[in-house]
């Protein structure tokens, strides 16, 4: 999932920092795996914030706390956050937002393993866009490992069980718009710094975070209690459990970032890709330690089909 907040980087996204020799892939995969392990757990409390927060709210705080960190660093001199085409990392900023406002807003209703699933639909999209729009040509191998992929996915997700259940498929959304906001990085943000398209996701997750918080504050309207409420909600009173998830969120998941943004550079990009889909696994993990969430046989089977499918599409992409 892209070089962003909490989602797992996919796609590699990070191509413009490459300084680095690629020669320590046992430490790349390491780094990796550590980030989603801790992006797995930072991300099942999100159904602990939606009980009295709105997404809204939440986007905007976090998003704060993330730029203010982002440029006392580079005041300091420890990163780079002054883009070569700002238009470029805002677009590409701008898809990516959306993408985790669809990604965070199904984690009040859905379990974490489910909307992960939907977010890795992201290569697939991806290879769809960049066939139709870019008229690049995909193979035979490519478009059975989409298929695979896809069929995994709803294994995951079960939109026709009980009838059909169209909030199961909201989360391949967030696929389609990470999938967007990929494409826009290695079309027009090559040679960016890696921390000014991550400020300016921050920025753009604020600027939806405040509209949509002023809003659904000024708008009068019912609002449901408890997580049911979560998109709904404008600006209110958080609790103090809330308020410290909210700064441990967007502490963690800066910290997640700088990690895959470090295996990057450790190792190939179209290897170290593939270490992203554990986050499948530790969110299914920690959903089962912290809130007991059991994930049945099918969705094990559709969860290694996904990852069969990102190895493959991740593979071939690059002509390995």
């Amino acid at each position: 999932m892209p070089a962003d907040a909490s989602p797992p980087i996919p796609l590699g996204d990070v191509a413009s920092e490459h300084s680095e020799a690629h020669d320590r892939p046992a430490m790349a995969a390491g780094v990796i795996i550590l980030a989603m392990f801790i992006l797995g757990g930072l991300d099942n409390s999100v159904s602990v914030i939606a009980r009295d927060t709105g997404l809204w709210q939440f986007h905007f705080i976090r998003a704060c706390i993330a730029v203010s960190l982002m440029v006392g660093m580079a005041r300091f001199g420890f990163i780079n956050i002054t883009p070569k085409r700002r238009w470029a990392v805002a677009l590409r900023g701008g898809m990516t937002a959306i993408a985790m406002l669809v990604y965070f807003g199904c984690l009040a209703f859905l379990p974490l393993g489910q909307v992960a699933a939907g977010l890795f639909t992201a290569p697939i999209w991806v290879m769809l866009l960049s066939a139709v729009f870019l008229k690049q040509k995909v193979g035979p191998t490519r478009l059975v490992a989409a298929a695979i992929g896809f069929v995994g996915v709803l294994l995951v997700l079960r939109p026709f069980e009980g009838g059909l259940n169209t909030l199961a498929l909201v989360p391949m959304i967030a696929g389609f718009f990470y999938a967007c906001g990929a494409i826009a990085t290695r079309q027009w943000c090559v040679g960016e710094s890696a921390m000014s398209m991550l400020l300016f996701f921050f920025i753009s997750l604020g600027v939806f975070g405040l509209l949509g918080a002023t809003f659904l504050t000024l708008w009068p309207h019912d609002v449901p209690a408890g997580p049911d409420g979560f998109i709904l909600r404008g600006f209110g009173e958080m609790g103090g459990l809330s308020i410290g998830l909210t700064i441990l969120q967007a502490v963690g998941s800066m910290i997640a970032v700088g990690l895959v943004f470090k295996g990057y550079l450790l190792g190939d990009a179209a290897q170290v890709a593939i270490y992203e889909y554990s986050l499948l696994v530790f969110a299914a993990g920690w959903s089962y330690l912290l809130f007991d969430q059991s994930v049945t046989p099918m969705s094990v089977i559709g969860m290694g089909f996904i990852i069969l499918s990102g190895i493959v599409i991740s593979l071939r992409s690059r002509g390995a």
